[in-house]
Formats: structure tokens, sequence, C-alpha cells
């Protein structure tokens, strides 16, 4: 399977709380909801995309518990997302979730060595394992190299504070997208699917004036 993060962004790069005020505090975070304003029929047509290629999840503890306590509730037969997850394979990285409060059927407990379970998951038969949210762990499967596309919708809104997708100190990447996988939707939302190029090191170059003329230089 390939290992997909699919997230919402604000213009600032912020993905903490976007659903609701109480979605996340942490850090005394207090600008939750800021999506809810620009979500439409076009950004839900893009998430049910998302979906539709997923074969199993993987979550940190603290999405696992969010999600969890949201989607088994939506019993709409023809809600694509919540039948994805409601019925699809689960892993949730955790060393103090016990199997008894892991109770959102089928869902393992991973408590091994992260990345060697990522890596022995990675080789399951499958579409994708995709990751939503999961702030912590998306930023440890950065630094490891492991994720395959990064699928972003970006909200035309500035939260100006709040959990960063990539935070000070991110390793550096670069990433490639298809033209017809970058798309403005109508009210300014910004889809992305994104491949990791290069990861540890991003190219650079300069603008220099040659013979009277501007230019690039890479190097």
């Amino acid at each position: 399977m390939l290992l997909s993060v699919n997230i919402f962004v604000s213009l600032d790069g912020v993905m903490q709380g976007p659903g609701a005020p109480d979605e996340d505090r942490s850090g005394g975070f207090d600008r939750g909801g800021w999506l809810v304003p620009h979500a439409s029929a076009h950004t839900n047509e893009v998430v049910e995309s998302w979906f539709r290629e997923a074969d199993a999840f993987l979550f940190g503890r603290t999405s696992f518990g969010l999600l969890g306590g949201y989607w088994p509730k939506v019993t709409e037969p023809d809600d694509l997302i919540a039948t994805k997850l409601n019925t699809l394979p689960k892993y949730v990285v955790s060393s103090t979730l016990t199997d008894e409060e892991a109770d959102w059927s089928p869902t393992t407990v991973l408590r091994g060595d992260l990345l060697d379970e990522v890596r022995r998951l990675k080789e399951l038969p499958g579409k994708e394992l995709q990751v939503h949210g999961s702030w912590r762990l998306v930023q440890t499967l950065h630094r490891a190299g492991l994720i395959d596309v990064y699928r972003l919708l970006q909200y035309p809104v500035v939260v100006g504070t709040g959990k960063s997708l990539f935070p000070d100190g991110s390793t550096p990447a670069t990433f490639t997208t298809a033209q017809e996988h970058a798309r403005v939707l109508p009210g300014g939302v910004v889809s992305l699917t994104l491949t990791p190029a290069s990861l540890g090191t991003i190219s650079a170059g300069a603008y220099t004036v040659d013979e009277g003329r501007s230019a690039t230089v890479l190097g």
C-alpha cells in the first residue's frame, strides 16, 4: 500500500482543530472550527475522492479518539467517508491505549517500533494506508521518508497560531505535482496532491544579470 497523508491546512500551514472549536484545544488553542465556513460540495467531493483510495487507516491516539467519537454515529449507508472509516482496518499508534479502549472495530493498536510497524503495513496488499490529522505522527513519518503522497486542501484563512503541518525544524523536502492534481475550487480553496521528490536537502538557485538580461542560475 502507498502511505498517504490527507490534511486540511490554512494559508499559514495550521492543521489544528479545523472542524470544531473544541476539537483540539491542546496548547491553549482557541481558534478551532476555522474550516467549516469554507466547506462546500466542492471540498466534500475532493475529500470523498481521497477516501475512495483507502484500504486501511493509520492514526495517532488523539486523532483516533476524535474521529472515533464522531464517525461511528454516522449511520447513513450512502455516506462514503463513514462507511470507509467504520469498516476498514484501522491502526492506532499508542503505548498506553488498551485493546478494550480501542473499540472502534476493526482496530489494531501498534505498540512496537513505529517505523518498523509502518513499513510492515505498507507491504500489505491494497491501494492506500491513509493518515488523516495525526499531527505528531505525520512529523515522524515525514522525517523517516515513509510518506508516498501528500494531499492537501488549503483554505483561504490565516489562523495565526496552532500546530503547523511543517513546523520550524522540519526536515527539508521538495515535492512535485501533476497539473491535473492542482485545482482552485470555487471559494478559493486549493486542492493539491504532492509527491515527495527529495528529502533532507532542497535545490537552490539565484537570479543574475547576463549581458543586460535577467537570468536564472541553478546550482
